[in-house]
């Protein structure tokens, strides 16, 4: 793995487990339960000038980051909310890097977005400790990978997601010397 992968995917690339134990879903569970607050913890003393910098030479701002974070972890716990009331839905993808590019990600305070990412974890970890194990089981589809994803892997791919951004912005901060 060359620099700049290194740099694009810190923790490397996801990649789905075969097996995950009820031990693993609590373990995913605590992860997304502190998540928020970590995030908060390794970012509330940074300056605009340091949530203006991105994390690797073309990558995204801390800000856009942050502001990511909050949209996709939105929509994570809404696909599991309609794959727990509904047969296998199509979920609708959305362009991420368009997403980030917009003026609410690129220019304003992440406090928004903090508050966002606490409030919904709060709410999915509470849905996340009331599934059954067939719960877990349940599906949506994902149309631009043309399969279905059950909630176990969604969790440990949103697990994935939240260690994976969170290393951008603690590797940034190391190499910055903040």
């Amino acid at each position: 793995m060359n620099d700049l992968e290194k740099k694009r995917f810190p923790i490397g690339p996801f990649e789905a487990p075969e097996n995950i134990c009820d031990t693993t879903l609590d373990t995913y569970i605590k992860v997304i339960k502190d998540f928020p607050g970590r995030l908060k913890n390794l970012i509330e003393h940074f300056t605009d000038d340091q949530l203006d910098t991105p994390y690797r030479e073309g990558g995204w701002t801390v800000r856009q980051v942050v502001n990511h974070l909050a949209d996709s972890h939105i929509n994570s716990f809404i696909r599991f909310k309609l794959a727990l009331t509904e047969d296998n839905p199509t979920i609708k993808p959305y362009n991420e890097a368009q997403w980030a590019e917009l003026q609410d990600s690129y220019h304003m305070p992440v406090k928004p977005a903090m508050r966002m990412l606490k409030g919904t974890h709060q709410r999915w970890v509470t849905l996340l400790k009331s599934l059954t194990n067939k719960q877990f089981e349940r599906t949506f589809q994902h149309p631009e990978h043309n399969r279905s994803y059950n909630l176990r892997e969604s969790l440990a791919l949103y697990v994935w997601h939240c260690n994976h951004h969170f290393a951008h912005i603690e590797n940034l901060k190391k190499e910055k010397g903040w």
